[in-house]
């Protein structure tokens, strides 16, 4: 049986007894119910929060206009973009589109002391963590509400993979929350979606859906998945801009490891308050693509060079980059953001091997080592 709970927050925090100043701060709840002792899932500060029921019945705000970073545009931007904007690129930006990298290969074997991430595609991805097969914001579609077919095929075939054990959903634009590829799965496959959106789960008839606010987390069995802050917005009508949440995950073995899915994001603060909280990320995914014309885009997309900087930011040892070469969302020529992430990263002085720019159905294994 779930438990209804009444919903109250602040910017940055979620409580449902306290609130407070400081979007990183624990509650008044965190602080009397998380552990003493410091677990793999929690570093000895700040204390992470404890874990919420799966499949909780919540209320919450109707919109969440207040966790925006930067105003959505306004009427003089949408001139300006029905001025001079462009969504697509122009005819020598789309001719390296057969030089897309599209190597789709079998998922790697794995136990629970390894993690291995496959790009199925855009921020689809095929994560091995804990024991436990987790998507990411499956899109396995050909297509998309409002653009063309995607550029490349999905990386991974829907038959091969294994059960699906999570999936996790960073927000509900169409080409990250894809009903036609939802359908595919058991309705008893566990949901982890932002807070106001599990309605739209529920009214699909999947059992065991479960929103959080950003700082807020629950687990399955070997794998702790948090919910973090955002640059970014959601909207899927007409009439319900920001009325659910965005933002990206952490997911924790019990062993310690940890993979960090970003979403869809623009740059700010937000990648060093995660890194604080979250300390030792093994690997981050990273949106790279749909960043021109910048001036309309910065706030809500990462560049490439600005998501090597939030890697810095977050503390991770590795990036591997997403939602580029898939579906053509923007104007920047299809291969740019590619070759842009590989000078960011060389600049930056980083080493190369920690650079995953896998091919779309690429794979990556790492292997657990306690030194």
């Amino acid at each position: 049986m779930t438990q209804q709970t009444q919903q109250t927050h602040e910017s940055g925090s979620a409580t449902t007894t306290a609130t407070t100043a400081d979007p990183t701060a624990t509650t008044a709840r965190d602080a009397t119910t998380t552990p003493t002792t410091p677990t793999p899932y929690t570093p000895p500060f700040p204390p992470l929060a404890e874990p919420r029921p799966l499949g909780e019945l919540r209320v919450w705000p109707r919109t969440f206009h207040d966790r925006l970073t930067a105003p959505l545009p306004g009427l003089k931007a949408m001139a300006r973009f029905a001025r001079e904007g462009s969504v697509r690129p122009g005819r020598e930006g789309l001719a390296d589109i057969l030089r897309l990298p599209y190597e789709p290969g079998p998922l790697p074997r794995v136990d629970t002391d390894t993690v291995a991430v496959t790009w199925a595609g855009h921020a689809s991805w095929v994560v091995r963590i804990g024991g436990l097969t987790v998507l990411t914001d499956p899109v396995w579609s050909r297509r998309i509400i409002g653009t063309p077919a995607r550029v490349t095929p999905v990386g991974v075939d829907w038959e091969t993979l294994p059960r699906v054990d999570a999936v996790v959903i960073s927000h509900n634009h169409y080409d990250h929350l894809d009903a036609p590829t939802l359908r595919r799965l058991p309705r008893d496959t566990p949901v982890f979606a932002p807070a106001g959106l599990g309605r739209w789960f529920r009214r699909r008839r999947f059992t065991t859906v479960t929103e959080l606010d950003w700082w807020e987390a629950a687990e399955l069995p070997g794998v702790r998945f948090d919910f973090v802050p955002a640059h970014h917005w959601s909207k899927r009508t007409l009439t319900d801009t920001c009325h659910s949440l965005w933002g990206g995950w952490v997911l924790t073995a019990a062993d310690g490891q940890r993979v960090y899915f970003a979403g869809d994001t623009g740059y700010g603060h937000w990648f060093s308050r995660i890194g604080g909280r979250y300390p030792g990320i093994d690997l981050a995914l990273m949106p790279i693509g749909a960043y021109d014309p910048r001036w309309w885009l910065s706030d809500v997309h990462l560049d490439p060079e600005e998501a090597v900087r939030a890697t810095e930011d977050l503390g991770a040892r590795r990036m591997a980059p997403m939602h580029w070469g898939t579906f053509i969302l923007s104007a920047e020529p299809v291969l740019e953001p590619l070759r842009r992430v590989r000078a960011a990263w060389k600049k930056a002085g980083l080493d190369r091997e920690n650079l995953w720019d896998l091919p779309v159905g690429g794979s990556k294994v790492l292997e657990f080592s306690a030194s």
